[in-house]
């Protein structure tokens, strides 16, 4: 049975259950929990069944299609920890009367310590050499050996408040900035196409949302257009980038490594993007951190309960949806 005010699905690993402004406040608000962390991919049927009582949910990137919306009859607002909405249908939601919020600005420096981590992990190979140290190994040298992040030519493609945050901090280490972002037309650092920014990159880090101009942008073609020799970094949306492609081009040799947080399928189990050589990996927690987690799940609860109060929240994505949010 529900509490008072009804039932709030949770599917974000990181939320803050025992925390007063988190799942306190939706606790002390007459509202039970109902805890489901995403651990991987689920599917519509898997969702559809977790929420079909819930009058709210503090999500991952769970698929919240057309198909779930209709068997979700109490459902009155989603709130989404972080911003990406590629796994929701908006309009299907706003049509539904189901409010959707995102907690913006919250973990941009976060993602952006993760990127960093992973250009410099493989530009170091820092996994490699942990491993053949602990194999009895010891240097590795010429093609197999570290480089540098100074002087570096490092491409950011999309520029905004993430993109942004990791041209900070590569500032600091002396590296050669360039961008590509088309919704821009100017920046701190010089804007470049698309072509023209995996010719010069020796390191590529991607922080584009998913979207229909996005998706499989990084195709076998671009990606054999990169600076030989080059890495390929992803924290943003695991679709953006033709895994097989990526593969046959680490091991032919034509890309150095590769830094990935995010996958086409997650968990990426069995896949050959696993089994390709030179290849740092992390389970899709760029944006995680004990600060990150705890303001994600802050705002996300602020949101709810401002909805599911009759109110608006500032992050509101479809306000559309209030004028018939389900009562």
């Amino acid at each position: 049975m529900s509490g008072a005010g009804g039932l709030v699905l949770v599917t974000y690993g990181g939320y803050a259950t025992e925390d007063p402004e988190s799942g306190g406040a939706l606790r002390d608000a007459g509202y039970e929990l109902s805890w489901h962390p995403r651990e991987s991919d689920r599917t519509p049927d898997q969702l559809a069944e977790l929420v079909a009582d819930a009058v709210a949910a503090i999500a991952d990137a769970d698929p919240f299609d057309a198909s779930v919306l209709q068997r979700a009859p109490k459902l009155r607002v989603i709130a989404r920890t972080g911003v990406g909405l590629d796994s929701i249908d908006l309009a299907a939601a706003t049509n539904a009367g189901v409010a959707v919020t995102t907690t913006p600005n919250v973990n941009n420096e976060t993602v952006a310590d993760h990127a960093l981590a992973l250009i410099l992990a493989t530009v170091r190979r820092i996994v490699e050499q942990d491993a053949s140290v602990r194999a009895g190994g010891w240097r590795m040298h010429g093609e197999r050996g570290p480089r540098q992040l100074h002087r570096a030519t490092v491409g950011i493609v999309g520029y905004g408040a993430i993109g942004r945050a990791v041209g900070r901090r590569l500032h600091g280490f002396g590296a050669n900035v360039i961008a590509h972002d088309p919704l821009l037309s100017e920046a701190d650092v010089p804007l470049v196409s698309l072509d023209e920014l995996v010719a010069a990159s020796d390191v590529v880090s991607i922080h584009s949302p998913l979207n229909d101009e996005t998706r499989g942008m990084f195709s076998a073609p671009l990606i054999a257009a990169m600076k030989p020799g080059a890495i390929l970094v992803n924290t943003g949306r695991g679709p953006i980038v033709d895994e097989n492609a990526l593969a046959d081009a680490l091991e032919r040799g034509h890309l150095r490594a590769a830094g990935l947080d995010v996958f086409e399928t997650e968990p990426p189990l069995g896949t050959r993007i696993l089994a390709a050589p030179n290849v740092t990996v992390s389970p899709h927690h760029a944006g995680t951190s004990d600060v990150s987690n705890l303001e994600m799940s802050r705002v996300a609860t602020a949101c709810v309960l401002a909805i599911l109060g009759g109110g608006s929240a500032p992050s509101l994505v479809n306000p559309e949806a209030l004028a018939h949010v389900r009562r």
